[in-house]
Formats: C-alpha cells, structure tokens, sequence
C-alpha cells in the first residue's frame, strides 16, 4: 500500500483503530459495573474483598503500564499492525480466562494478562494515527481517538448491565471475544503496516524495574487502606523498596543508549508539563469512578443497568467535547482549554459534597455531565502535545508514554482514593456499630467495606439501622475522597498553566518544517 493510498484511506483507517481502541476500553468500563457483583458471594460471585477488587483493576493496570513501553518499541521496529493484532490474540485469550475464573486470585491473574494484551493495542493504535495524518489534520484525529473513550464508556457500562441482568458475571468479559475476532478482520483488512527501521534495542531490565516498582509502591497503599495505618511492616518495606526501585530505573534509563523510557523526551517543557497533566486527570477520575460504583449500586440501590444508564451524560459530554477541542485549541491554545477543563473537573469533584444517601440523582447526573465536558476538553488537546512533541519514527514511544501516564495515574489514583475511602468509612462506621452493639467479630469485617457490611447485615440478621449507618458512613467518606481529588484536580491545572504553550508559542512550533513520514511500508 503506497503513501497515496494511506492518505486517501486515512479516514476509513481511524475508524478501524477506533473500533481497537473500544476493546481496552469497554473491559475497563464494563469491570466498574461488575465490582458490586464480584463483590458478592458465590455463587452469583466470587465473594471479592475490596482489596480484591482494586487488584482485578491494578493488575491488568500495572501490566499495561508496565509493559506499554516495551510494546511501542517492539511495534516501531517490527511493524505497529503486527503487534496490534498480538495484542488482540492475547487480550481474547486473556478474557475467557477471566470470564472462568473461580476465585479472586484467578481473576486477578487472568486480568493481568489481560492488561499484557491491552499494552500492545493501544500505543499502536495512536501511533498508526501518528503516521497516517499529517500535521494539518492530526489534532482532529486524535480528538476523534480521544473521543472514543467517551464512547466506550457510554456503552460498557450499559452492555455490562444488561449482560449481568441476563447472565452470569463472566459475561462481561467473554464479549471480549466477538469484538477482539471482528477488530482483527479489520485491521488485517484496512490497516497499513508501518515500522522504523533504526529503532533501539530492547530494555528488558528496565522493564522490570518499573514494573517491581510499581507494584511494590502501589500494594504498600492498598495495604495502608486494609490496615489503617502506615507503620505496619507490610507497609513501609514495600513501600521503602518500591521507591528506591522506581529511583533505579530512572538513574538506569538515564545512563543506557536503548532506555524504554527516553528521558531526553522530558528536556520539552510541553511534553512534560502535557504527560503530568494526563496523570493526574487519570489520578483523580479514576478514584472517583471506584467510589460513585458503589454509591450508586449499593448506597442508592441501583441495578448494574440502571447504574451504567446513569453514567451515559458523562460520556456523551467526553464524546462531544472531545470532537470540538481541536477547533478550541486553535482559538485559545492548549494552556487555556486544558486549565479550564482541569479547572472544571476540580469543581465537579467538590460538587460531590451535596451528594447525600437521599439527594436528587440530577445533582450527580449534572456533575458527571460537567465531568465528560471537562475531560473530553482536556485530554485531545494534552494527547496532541506529547504526540506532536515526539519524532514520527518514535510515535510508538511516544504513544507508549502518554498511555503509562493514564495507566500508572489512574492505578495509583484507585489506590490512593480508595485507601482515603476505606480509612474514613471504617473510622466513621466504627462508633455506631459499637454504639449498636454488633458483635467483634462481625465488626472488622463489616468495617472493611459498605458492600461488606450491607452483606453481612443480611446474613447474620442485624438490625436495618446498621445500613443506614453504613450509608451515611459511605457519603462522609466519598466526600472526602472526592476533595483529595478536587486537590489533585487543582494542582493539574496548575501544571497545565504553568507549563503549556499558549497559543502563540504553538503557532511558532506549529511553522516548523516537518520531516515526512519514509518508515511507512505496504
């Protein structure tokens, strides 16, 4: 397939990526509507902990991101179709494992290898972009990529309602596989295979370095969540090497001439100030998407459908917005369109504190609504800036980075504001059980969770004030862990205006001769 027939196709070729980009993203949205019946017992669950849960998210999010530098690289040098299409393989694999699995522990595994698929897909999809559509008209393709998230999250949440109303909890992962066997027919179809032939080495090691770090930090704040506090062994010997680990790869990137993370790319003030941006969007929407899934099936009572129905203005604003954000880039530049839509989503965050046990349901739909807004005017414009930072020949790298920095954002932002959540709902649920008169043996458990207490209420015939209880204990909790959000919302913003370009510096950067795309191969 020549350049010309690239170029001329180049609209029909998005479609196709899109379609890969929605299988990593339905699995992610499709598992928030399953973590209230994951959380059940079997057989209708797997009986998961809430550190259970946070793993089945963690493990396929720190695979992904451990692994997504090594697949960019992987994809630059032997073709970005090519691995595209073994991420499908192993992603498809990956979710009938999930779909049988028989514990949490099974799950958790299955998910990671899942997260070893997903790495794979993803960077090449916007990588392919990267090369398919000249500079003139990328902003409005990755708009549209970005914009596909926000479609996947309309319609994950849905599908997965209605697949657990119908049937058993594997459902919402065995409907991996049609998509993975549909997408891999179009891509071997439609998609042009492109390569650059001098890319580095790979950096095994180095790979293996962020991935022990990340782990080791990230279940060392899980842990503090479980324990309630930081002093624990379990705690600060993971935590103390998970960082020092973290520091050695930064100090061996550095030093090799083949880093999986060339850190050369951070000396551009756009491309860092755009990566630290995205991470933490990623940190504080993730935490708040862990905690509103409960909230809504488990405080409100809502069934999986209709919670997931309940999510749709969230992403239909993201999908809106995301297809306009270009057109704003041009008229305000970059610093303004992701400072306000930081700014935005900081507000919403706070706006959780007139959501009560009894509130309207507007007042969350509002909040969502203004959240799709704010993300789908942030993430095109922070995507476009790291991508148009990086040389052609590299985009898979430079994909790669942009994807980690969702990836470890949101992991590390589940973590954190699931920790805050679980911590605050313990200490606050923990004098009116006393005050009640539950047993001691049923207060540890119930105090781990309100999907927890809720089951245990049920089971051991408690009195019907202990939900209400719970209820209330689970809103002051969600209050707070949505203000350490809204913080981490804010100090975004603060990056973004700090560090983008505006407007008149892209367009000096805009008039730079760009060197055309030769690595592309039929």
């Amino acid at each position: 397939m020549d350049d010309k027939t690239v170029h001329d196709r180049r609209w029909g070729i998005l479609g196709v990526l899109i379609v890969s980009l929605l299988i990593v993203v339905l699995d992610n949205t499709v598992l928030n509507v399953a973590l209230k019946v994951l959380a059940d017992p079997k057989p209708r669950g797997l009986g998961a902990s809430q550190s259970a849960l946070e793993w089945a998210i963690n493990s396929y999010t720190l695979v992904f991101a451990g692994m997504l530098l090594s697949w960019g690289v992987i994809g630059d040098r032997v073709g970005r179709r090519r691995i595209l299409l073994v991420g499908f393989a192993i992603f498809g694999v990956a979710s009938l494992a999930s779909a049988y699995a028989q514990s949490p522990g099974q799950l958790i595994a299955a998910r990671a290898l899942m997260g070893l698929g997903g790495a794979a897909v993803m960077p090449s999809t916007l990588a392919i972009i990267t090369n398919v559509f000249e500079p003139r008209e990328r902003p409005k393709a990755i708009g549209i990529w970005a914009g596909a998230v926000g479609l996947g999250i309309a319609i994950g949440p849905i599908v997965g309602g209605s697949l657990l109303g119908h049937f058993w909890w594997g459902s919402v992962f065995l409907i991996n596989v049609p998509v993975v066997v549909i997408g891999g027919f179009l891509v071997r179809t439609f998609v042009p295979e492109s390569r650059n032939a001098h890319s580095g080495r790979l950096d095994p090691f180095g790979v293996l370095l962020e991935v022990v770090g990340l782990v080791l930090v990230i279940y060392a704040i899980i842990r503090i969540g479980d324990l309630g506090t930081l002093a624990a062994t379990s705690v600060l010997v993971p935590l103390t090497v998970g960082t020092a680990t973290l520091a050695a790869f930064v100090m061996y990137e550095r030093r090799i001439d083949h880093p999986s993370l060339d850190m050369a790319l951070f000396k551009d003030q756009r491309f860092s100030a755009a990566v630290g941006a995205i991470g933490l969007v990623f940190f504080a929407l993730m935490g708040v998407t862990f905690f509103v899934v409960f909230y809504l099936q488990t405080a409100r009572g809502y069934s999986p459908l209709a919670a997931g129905v309940s999510m749709l203005p969230f992403a239909l604003a993201q999908l809106v917005a995301s297809a306009r954000s270009a057109d704003w880039v041009k008229r305000w530049g970059a610093k303004v369109v992701c400072t306000f839509g930081l700014t935005v989503m900081a507000a919403t965050f706070v706006g959780y504190l007139a959501v009560g046990t009894h509130s309207s349901i507007w007042v969350l739909e509002t909040l969502f609504l203004l959240q799709g807004l704010a993300i789908g005017t942030i993430m095109p414009p922070a995507t476009e800036s790291i991508m148009s930072s990086v040389p052609r020949e590299k985009a898979g790298a430079g994909s790669a980075i942009n994807n980690v920095a969702r990836q470890v954002g949101g992991a590390i932002g589940i973590a954190v504001i699931g920790t805050v959540l679980a911590s605050s709902y313990r200490d606050k649920l923990a004098p009116a059980l006393q005050a009640t008169g539950v047993p001691d043996k049923l207060r540890a458990a119930m105090e781990k969770s309100v999907e927890a207490t809720h089951s245990i209420v049920g089971q051991a015939h408690l009195p019907s004030a202990v939900l209400g209880d719970a209820n209330t204990a689970f809103v002051h909790a969600m209050h707070i862990a949505a203000l350490c959000s809204a913080a981490v919302g804010v100090l975004g913003a603060v990056v973004a205006f700090a560090f983008l370009p505006g407007r008149r510096g892209e367009a000096t950067m805009n008039t730079q001769p760009v060197e055309p795309a030769k690595e592309m191969a039929g």
